[in-house]
């Protein structure tokens, strides 16, 4: 067992990024994507120094260097700040459910980065998975067009909905590599904390600018969004974060990628059993391509 405790742990991320884009697509239509970010950010600070207390004796990651603090602090603006306001956004405009298949495009994408980047390789194979991901994404967002114009291709959902998912994505994909930077050996919790303390700065800065403050004190009236922000934020920005860099020290980035991003074929008996979502073939069809596609990547 102990030989798989990195793909375990990836796999439980995983379910983990079920639950929590589930709990904050209910959340964010209530109370506006804005509010649910810096709100559950907050818990998660919480939580996360409550737990680090507990295991590490220390409640605040003052022991870190400069090194980690300084990446991390950046993975945490780019990835948290960035990523999530585009994908929160997202889960409002078009649901949870094609927003995390959308964001199935982050190996791939990390995959672009880390070439231009840190200049990795890629093989002809990964070339390959990238293509097929991006194909089965294409299946879902992509349609014909009506009767009169039947050879047009359109998009099959709102069109800013789906480019906020990919910009969250894009967010996801570059706060993962220099993320990746600062972790080294350091604990996965408190680097979780590092990088929610970053996200909270910059949250605090965008609601300011926005004059979002008086719309996150009445976020707190809704008990039915509270619950789920509270939910969201366990299974997200504490347990989830933590245990996706978790990951990356008993496996390799590939294989816990990989194993990550079955979270869109998680959400779909979620979405017909929950929900009574009827839904369609070609969405289904294109979740599992898409997910072959990441696989291809590490085989």
């Amino acid at each position: 067992m102990t030989n798989y405790l990195g793909e375990i742990i990836a796999i439980g991320t995983a379910i983990c990024w079920a639950i929590t884009s589930t709990a904050f697509a209910s959340a964010g239509k209530k109370i506006g994507s804005l509010s649910l970010n810096i709100i559950r950010l907050w818990f998660a600070f919480i939580f996360l120094f409550i737990f680090t207390w507990i295991t590490r004796g220390i409640p605040y990651p003052i022991d870190a260097g400069w090194d980690t603090w300084k990446w991390l602090l950046l993975s945490g603006l780019i990835g948290f700040v960035m990523g999530d306001l585009f994908l929160f956004e997202a889960f409002v405009r078009i649901g949870a459910r094609i927003s995390m298949l959308i964001f199935a495009s982050v190996p791939p994408m990390s995959a672009l980065l880390a070439y231009f980047i840190l200049g990795d390789t890629m093989t002809m194979i990964q070339i390959i998975g990238m293509i097929v991901t991006i194909f089965g994404i294409s299946i879902v967002i992509l349609t014909k067009g009506n009767k009169i114009n039947k050879k047009k291709i359109k998009l099959a959902h709102p069109v800013v909905g789906v480019l906020l998912a990919f910009g969250g994505a894009f967010g996801q994909s570059l706060g993962y590599i220099v993320g990746k930077m600062g972790l080294g050996d350091y604990n996965a919790f408190a680097a979780t904390q590092i990088r929610v303390s970053a996200a909270i700065v910059g949250f605090v800065i965008v609601v300011t600018v926005r004059g979002g403050w008086p719309s996150i004190g009445r976020a707190f009236k809704q008990k039915k969004a509270m619950i789920s922000t509270i939910i969201g934020s366990v299974f997200g920005p504490f347990i989830g974060v933590s245990l996706s860099l978790l990951a990356l020290k008993y496996t390799s980035p590939g294989v816990a990628s990989t194993l990550m991003a079955i979270t869109p074929i998680l959400l779909i008996p979620v979405a017909i059993f929950y929900y009574k979502e009827k839904m369609p073939f070609k969405e289904i069809l294109g979740a599992f391509v898409a997910i072959v596609g990441v696989a291809i990547m590490f085989i």
